[in-house]
């Protein structure tokens, strides 16, 4: 797969497959710590995104797929035994097409197109140093989108649409920092596209609401069901400090938007109408 933490596709034992970052990528091992926090959050938004799963390599699966390895520029590193992160392929590759981009005419029939506002106040919450990331699959809308609160109404269970998900959280904290180096500049999709029709704050609930409410069991959650195999000796004190910032931070997640909105008017040009 692409990107920096060079993840595989790999068939799990259950019939899925996955994209999975190995605890060895060579960004680091916290990358997959940011994942699962991630995901966690963004099911409790209600923001459609791949599941995700704990996937356990052995040493008999490494010994004979000789492929799966960290490839440097100057040598190759082998892939550890033990627990790693998986991000569900939404079907089956060979049979499932997932897109990256779709032409202006298609992006606007994706019938969450909404929830990229979602996730844009999920990013700024996190502080994503990435920009957005999405892929587009072409399948039953309903088995995506549950949230009665902006999914599309009086659909058949099989209505078939273009469903954009979330993917690529490994840069939230600012990656392997643990910090939440706030930038208005930060996080945003590159298809402006998305936000063109926002004019205030009001246009990111239910999300804002949401994450103001986000409950302490939540992050309790988190944590206890963190694998420790992610947690290198001396990470324990840092991944609790972590959750409690993030706990503590939920009401400034709308000043966020706010900032960045201001510094990129080309992306929200209906803001100015915005009384606020």
């Amino acid at each position: 797969m692409r990107g920096g933490a060079q993840a595989h596709l790999l068939e799990g034992g259950d019939g899925y497959f996955y994209v999975t970052k190995f605890r060895d990528n060579p960004q680091h091992v916290r990358i997959l710590v940011n994942e699962w926090i991630a995901a966690r959050l963004l099911e409790y938004l209600r923001i459609a995104a791949p599941k995700v799963a704990i996937v356990e390599l052995d040493e008999s699966f490494l010994s004979r797929e000789h492929d799966v390895k960290i490839r440097l520029v100057a040598k190759e590193m082998p892939v550890s035994a033990g627990w790693h992160f998986g991000s569900r392929f939404p079907g089956h590759p060979d049979r499932d097409a997932v897109y990256d981009y779709l032409p202006d005419s298609l992006l606007a029939q994706v019938q969450n197109l909404r929830h990229f506002l979602g996730v844009f106040a999920f990013d700024k919450w996190t502080a994503n140093s990435d920009s957005r990331q999405s892929i587009f699959v072409r399948q039953r809308i309903r088995e995506w989108l549950d949230d009665p609160d902006v999914a599309p109404g009086n659909l058949s269970p099989l209505a078939k649409g273009f469903v954009a998900l979330m993917i690529d959280h490994g840069y939230a904290f600012d990656g392997p920092h643990w910090e939440f180096a706030d930038s208005p500049m930060q996080g945003f999709y590159f298809r402006p596209m998305v936000y063109q029709e926002v004019r205030n704050l009001d246009d990111f609930e239910p999300w804002l609401t949401r994450i103001r409410e986000a409950p302490s069991e939540l992050f309790d959650g988190i944590l206890r069901d963190l694998p420790r195999q992610w947690l290198p000796d001396g990470d324990d004190e840092p991944v609790e400090r972590l959750v409690e910032q993030l706990y503590r931070r939920r009401r400034l997640v709308s000043d966020l938007i706010e900032t960045s909105a201001v510094a990129r008017p080309s992306c929200f040009p209906a803001w100015k109408s915005c009384a606020r």
